[in-house]
């Protein structure tokens, strides 16, 4: 068996080590709701997500950095900045900004930013249930620096470092996390694998002013200490750790026309498993159709049918724009659409 081939199934390994010591074995409840920073598992780019967010194993797009940093090594021109725009559901606004540069004996660096925030809100309280006067809204921000090389021309690897923050109103909480991977492929019609575990980090807890408050240690005002400063205590909450294997594959390619099939195993640590399939359809490069479905297997889902468009306009030999849609439906939920605006160079 060749090195690389044992080295891939070595690091997958690991992963699964990894990734199922953060979940629990014989769990009876999907654990929704019980992690922190949940605007991490938004996905980004629209190719991908057009594509059912089956994107473990996709390769030449930057925004790998956020499905699989093994893969970013693989992108198809030395350099890409990229920004990905989406009225996310509750009319929360997202934004996704990535930029790789593949540097010559060395990989490829990655910077990427994610910004979530919600329209500025009223206080509302039982006193005043139009508000008091006072107003409130909600934002987070993951910034991370990623960088991929190719051990072989079939065997890439891939880590990303990111900081984490969120905040709601006068409280916030911050974090730090690692995202790692891979992608191998194989020699059966260059069928490619991937593996990637996302969001391996700290424990983070809401801290500011709106816990802290006035007390009487003694019980009674006038008697003892008065007004002593204190602080209610909050809880640690995990962040969404998230396992990924996927398979991509060429299942068609003529002389203008190619067509790529991918499929994705997901494995969070606050909900159960659920698998990601979609397709490309490329004609001369130019053009692209996708689609895919989301959360196969997923209990009491709404998530579920995607699909997307995309242009690539060449300026010269290595630069140019692409432009990317893709719509996921959301059942019950409003539906989310995508805007992704690429240069490359």
């Amino acid at each position: 068996m060749n090195k690389f081939i044992r080295l891939f199934l070595a690091f997958v390994i690991v992963l699964l080590i990894v990734e199922l010591s953060y979940s629990q074995p014989e769990r009876k409840t999907t654990k929704v709701g019980t992690t922190i920073a949940q605007f991490l598992k938004i996905p980004a780019g629209s190719r991908s997500i057009g594509m059912g967010g089956s994107a473990a194993a996709v390769e030449g797009d930057i925004y790998s950095i956020y499905w699989n940093p093994g893969a970013l090594a693989k992108m198809k021109t030395p350099g890409e900045v990229s920004f990905n725009q989406a009225q996310w559901i509750a009319d929360i606004d997202y934004s996704f900004v990535a930029a790789g540069l593949t540097i010559d004996d060395f990989g490829t660096l990655g910077f990427s930013v994610t910004s979530v925030s919600t329209p500025e809100e009223v206080v509302r309280t039982e006193i005043n249930p139009d508000g008091d006067g006072r107003r409130w809204k909600y934002n987070a921000l993951a910034m991370g620096l990623s960088f991929a090389r190719s051990l072989t021309d079939r065997f890439s690897i891939g880590f990303t470092a990111k900081y984490i923050r969120e905040g709601i109103w006068n409280m916030s909480s911050q974090g730090f996390a690692f995202d790692i991977g891979t992608i191998y492929t194989t020699n059966f019609n260059d069928l490619k694998i991937g593996a990637s575990i996302s969001n391996f980090g700290s424990k983070m807890r809401l801290e500011g002013h709106n816990i802290s408050f006035n007390t009487f240690p003694e019980g009674e005002q006038g008697q003892g200490a008065q007004n002593v400063e204190s602080i209610y205590k909050t809880d640690s909450y995990d962040i969404p750790l998230t396992f990924r294997i996927g398979l991509a594959m060429d299942i068609l390619r003529m002389e203008n026309i190619r067509v790529t099939g991918a499929i994705d195993a997901t494995h969070p640590n606050d909900n159960a498993e659920y698998i990601n399939t979609g397709v490309e359809f490329a004609f001369n490069e130019l053009f692209f159709a996708r689609a895919g479905y989301k959360s196969l297997l997923l209990d009491e889902t709404e998530e579920g049918l995607t699909w997307g468009v995309g242009l690539n306009f060449p300026v010269m030999t290595t630069t140019g724009v692409k432009l990317d849609y893709a719509f996921a439906d959301f059942g019950r939920l409003k539906d989310v659409q995508y805007l992704t605006v690429s240069i490359t160079y």
